[in-house]
């Protein structure tokens, strides 16, 4: 399989959802007595073409199962009762009918997909192999047909015979997958999937967000069976009014349907909260794409400060847990900029971002403040002796990224106890700073946490 990132797993549970909408609903059958030809397996090819073959072989055996459950009803077509392990008189020959081949379909196509995808043409070859599914998916069914159940005389040439409808179903499935394929591959999708697998480490990202989500989903689950339980009974009170006498088969049926319903407007409900919730992530990397220091790519003052402010209100008192803030000065930078130009004073900012991103970024965040001012926030505990070996480290590290001219910094670092104040944390490190600019520049001084 391939990555799984945040944006595939999302697709693989809106395809699920499409194939139980599909497969409990009049989208994926088109019913021609004495049997239904069924299109609800074009979510597994969309999700061969898209993901790969071990999702398709879950959608797939998704599919096979709803099958089963839409023909264990007492109202179905004969030729489709074999399909449910209570009618057919063979449940385990149904079983293996039903989902055992929509899972080999499954197979071939994601493995027939995953091949292809190896091709530069593979656009070409989504759309041939999507015009030999139906195809294909038919002579795997006949054929199991034949063999669990030859008694009702179909065999694998049956899926040769051709019909006017065989030639729309094709022209369906070609178009449906390439129409998917373009969007997958389009620049706006492709910016969504950037968007939504670079959440991690997004400040503007709330936890609470998760939870109002699965808070929100659970009300609308439970809106959604009571109300099937109160059609449920508006059903049978409306039949008996007009005078039919509901059986207990009746009751089984409408049962049978009732839950159908259900789990298609589930599906739809499922569908409606990731498009919410990939449409929140989406906002919310924009956004703080866009607090993103341009030249540096590290966090512009105002994120950087915005999440100093969320770390410390993460952190109740009490806990002793202690911190660094950091405030990195380039020394003489306009005289860099003035002496070698702009574009020198750029990489020198890009290379001292790096270094401090490299050197401390694992203990806490830095972002770029000012023209050429930098800031760290170290949040794991850290002891003095071993933050003065990490800064001597990046010291020398700087020292040498321009040949023409050596590079230093001035730091100020000041340790605080969890939570702190960050404006009060601003003025005590840049009394720091100002120290280590007295000293001579390139240079640190340290200084740990005293009470106010």
């Amino acid at each position: 399989m391939r990555n799984d990132s945040c944006f595939e797993r999302y697709s693989f549970g809106i395809f699920i959802a499409i194939e139980l909408l599909m497969s409990f609903t009049f989208l994926g059958y088109i019913h021609i007595p004495p049997i239904s030809i069924t299109i609800a397996y074009i979510p597994i090819l969309v999700t061969a073409c898209l993901l790969d073959p071990g999702k398709s072989v879950i959608v797939a055996a998704i599919f096979g199962t709803a099958s089963m459950y839409k023909a264990s009803a007492t109202y179905v077509m004969p030729a489709d009762a074999i399909f449910s392990p209570l009618y057919s008189g063979s449940p385990v020959n149904s079983i293996l009918l039903g989902v055992g081949t929509r899972m080999l379909f499954g197979l071939l196509v994601g493995i027939a997909f995953a091949i292809a995808r190896k091709s530069r043409h593979y656009r070409i070859w989504a759309g041939a192999l999507s015009a030999v599914a139906p195809k294909v998916h038919s002579l795997i069914v006949y054929t199991g047909m034949g063999f669990l159940f030859p008694e009702l005389g179909y065999h694998y040439y049956s899926a040769f015979r051709w019909k006017l409808n065989d030639a729309f179903v094709v022209i369906a499935c070609v178009i449906i997958v390439e129409f998917m394929l373009a969007i997958w591959e389009s620049h706006t999708i492709q910016n969504i999937r950037e968007c939504m697998n670079h959440t991690i480490d997004n400040p503007y990202a709330s936890k609470k967000m998760n939870l109002f989500f699965a808070v929100f989903e659970f009300f609308l689950f439970c809106m959604a069976v009571f109300a099937t339980l109160y059609f449920s009974q508006r059903e049978t009170y409306m039949l008996e009014k007009h005078g039919v006498s509901v059986s207990d088969t009746i009751l089984g049926d409408m049962l049978h349907l009732q839950i159908q319903f259900l789990i298609a407007f589930l599906s739809l409900m499922f569908i409606s909260i990731i498009v919410l919730i990939s449409i929140y992530k989406y906002m919310s990397y924009k956004e703080y794409k866009g607090e993103l220091d341009e030249l540096t790519g590290i966090m512009g003052r105002r994120m950087f400060f915005y999440y100093c402010e969320k770390v410390q209100k993460a952190n109740s008192p009490g806990q002793n847990r202690t911190g660094w803030f950091l405030f990195v000065d380039v020394d003489y930078f306009k005289t860099i900029n003035d002496t070698f130009g702009h574009s020198v004073g750029d990489k020198v900012l890009r290379e001292i971002a790096m270094h401090l991103q490299s050197i401390l970024g694992n203990t806490g965040k830095v972002g770029r403040i000012g023209g050429d001012e930098f800031a760290v926030i170290i949040e794991t505990p850290m002891k003095q002796q071993e933050l003065k070996q990490r800064l001597e480290q990046f010291l020398k590290s700087i020292s040498d990224i321009w040949k023409d001219k050596k590079v230093s910094c001035s730091i100020g670092a000041y340790q605080f106890v969890f939570p702190q104040n960050v404006k009060y944390l601003l003025a005590k490190t840049d009394e720091v700073l100002y120290e280590a600019k007295e000293n001579g520049r390139a240079c640190y001084v340290l200084k740990e946490h005293t009470a106010k």
